[in-house]
């Protein structure tokens, strides 16, 4: 079934220290500083960061659901449909992307979080 906004959400919220920045067109999210994700409500997407191998792979396997949306600091960001993906699968997407911005330190108090997350 694919993913609602909330359940995107719900997804985001269970993760540590992550702070939303929400302006008229979209949210971003950041931990402790670090872009991870944003969310567009009009086109019902997110975005996130990948490793650049992961984004590719993404995209040419699913262009109907993944976009490239740009590669900045050897980091590839991919556009995510929503209504294309399940729960579980973006569960991974969004915690690859926390785990790719946020410190050390704070990943290895979460280690298990993808296994343990509530999706």
């Amino acid at each position: 079934m694919p993913v609602s906004e909330g359940g995107f959400f719900r997804i985001v919220d269970a993760l540590v220290d992550v702070v939303r920045t929400k302006n008229e067109r979209y949210t971003a999210f950041s931990v402790r500083g670090r872009k991870f994700g944003y969310h567009w409500p009009r086109t019902e997407t997110v975005g996130l960061k990948q490793t650049l191998s992961e984004q590719q792979a993404l995209v040419s396997e699913r262009p109907d659901v993944f976009e490239e949306q740009f590669t900045a600091g050897g980091f590839g960001w991919v556009v995510v449909h929503l209504n294309g993906i399940e729960e579980d699968e973006l569960s991974e997407l969004i915690f690859e992307a926390w785990r790719l911005s946020a410190p050390e330190d704070l990943v290895a108090e979460v280690p298990d979080w993808a296994e343990d997350s509530p999706h």
